[in-house]
């Protein structure tokens, strides 16, 4: 097992570690004391580090282009994909029809669950906060006709959304931390919805009742309570065909996966999957064809279409940036030789890499507040580690690195506000439901990760 132990230090040693933490400082600091951009704070921060490692101005300018060029061209593009499918899941209607059918066939006993099942399956593509915006009038709805606490239908929607965020391509964090690890996608998608599943129970549904009984009059905002339920009359695509598309990518991920393992190289059922089950076709594949599952059975015409897919980029301009300086910051790791000391120090003491690679993360969430931050970052700092570990064990570190990434959200973090304001909650409150929603998130997610990877 990949442990950290102490090592003999040179002067050199000293200075790369001293420059990682100088920049990782001033990354925290630009962001949440000077509210910089993450995207120019982690540019600042590499030009910091490369500078105090000693790494001459050419080198360190060619270092972090090339880091920001890999990244863009491995994830930035399926980050662009996905939130296409997300875009056309939404305006179709066919995230209300998930939720719809789900919900009215629930009783009230299983309604959290229904939530949480609604939560992770709208999580799937799309990012955190255009769920979150889909998912909350459904939830305040709900809340309203049963007359349950808000919280209890509350905590499993949130919970769905957070762990399919923090855990499962295609969204933005796992993708990068892959990228960053040379980890196998489908891979890490098979092992992720592993881990998602208990970890959305536990903090979903089992916490929600928890807190729901900490704050049992904790009462939904009037105002954006939906003025009427009342059926729309625009169509809308069926159940079966909208739940299709939204598993279509996993589903050609993970016979990639499969046939990984079970096949050889010359296998040529292998090589058509290998081809299909590619993040990029896979994505690519399941945006043309929800164009028709998703947006002709809405009725939409082909500018409406196209209207659709436009429309779905110019919100994610701002993660693509910060994943890809999050990339150039990795490289600027790599290249001052950072990564060769934290080698050294990883080989044969007590702490193991997937436990490594989550308090890397975690400290890195705490202190900026961001999860994509966190989980590039982290990412960049222990990827020495995974070129000696094996494709499974490097998929798991990628997902403690995810699961360390959404440790104790609290004041710094934007989704934070995003919650507080949209439940109607003061701080204190906030901080008893969602940080302590996050935090259980990230610890049963480890909890898991870590003994499975003992075991393979």
């Amino acid at each position: 097992m990949m442990i950290l132990a102490a090592a003999a230090w040179t002067g050199h040693d000293t200075r790369l570690i001293a420059a990682t933490l100088i920049a990782i400082a001033v990354i925290v600091v630009l962001i949440s004391k000077f509210k910089l951009h993450a995207f120019l704070a982690l540019i600042l921060g590499s030009a910091v580090l490369g500078l105090v490692a000693g790494m001459p101005v050419d080198k360190l300018l060619k270092s972090f282009s090339s880091g920001v060029g890999s990244t863009v061209a491995s994830t930035g593009v399926l980050i662009a994909l996905g939130a296409m499918i997300g875009k056309l899941l939404a305006d179709s209607g066919g995230a209300e029809q998930i939720v719809d059918t789900i919900v009215s066939r629930s009783s009230k006993r299983m309604l959290p669950w229904a939530m949480a099942l609604v939560a992770a399956l709208i999580g799937l593509p799309m990012f955190f906060e255009i769920g979150l915006v889909l998912l909350v009038p459904i939830v305040l709805l709900v809340v309203k006709r049963t007359g349950q606490p808000l919280l209890l239908i509350g905590i499993p929607a949130l919970a769905g959304l957070s762990v399919l965020h923090g855990l499962i391509p295609p969204h933005p964090g796992p993708l990068a931390a892959a990228g960053t690890l040379n980890a196998n996608v489908g891979i890490v998608l098979a092992f992720g919805l592993l881990v998602a599943i208990p970890t959305v129970i536990i903090a979903g549904p089992l916490f929600g009742m928890l807190a729901a009984r900490w704050m049992p009059n904790l009462k939904a905002p009037e105002r954006l309570i939906p003025a009427s339920d009342k059926e729309s009359d625009a169509p809308r695509p069926s159940f079966a065909a909208t739940l299709t598309t939204v598993l279509l990518p996993v589903v050609l991920m993970l016979a990639k996966a499969i046939a990984d393992i079970v096949a050889g190289k010359e296998n040529e059922v292998r090589r058509v999957l290998d081809f299909l089950g590619d993040p990029l076709s896979a994505l690519l594949i399941t945006v043309l064809v929800g164009m028709f599952t998703l947006g002709r059975a809405a009725g939409f015409t082909r500018d409406r279409i196209a209207t659709t897919v436009n429309d779905s980029l110019g919100p994610i301009a701002g993660i693509i940036l910060i994943v890809a300086a999050g990339g150039g910051f990795k490289q600027v790791l790599v290249d001052a030789g950072v990564g060769d000391v934290i080698t050294q120090l990883a080989q044969g003491a007590s702490i193991p890499a997937l436990l490594l690679g989550w308090l890397v993360a975690v400290a890195i969430r705490l202190a900026t507040g961001s999860a994509t931050v966190a989980t590039v970052s982290a990412a960049g700092i222990v990827s020495p580690l995974a070129a000696t570990l094996d494709p499974t064990h490097t998929a798991l570190l990628v997902l403690a690195i995810g699961a360390g990434s959404l440790f104790f959200s609290h004041v710094n973090d934007a989704g934070f506000w995003l919650v507080k304001e949209y439940f109607g909650m003061s701080v204190g409150q906030t901080v008893r439901s969602w940080s302590v929603m996050e935090t259980v998130i990230s610890v049963v997610a480890i909890a898991i990760i870590l003994p499975l990877g003992a075991l393979l």
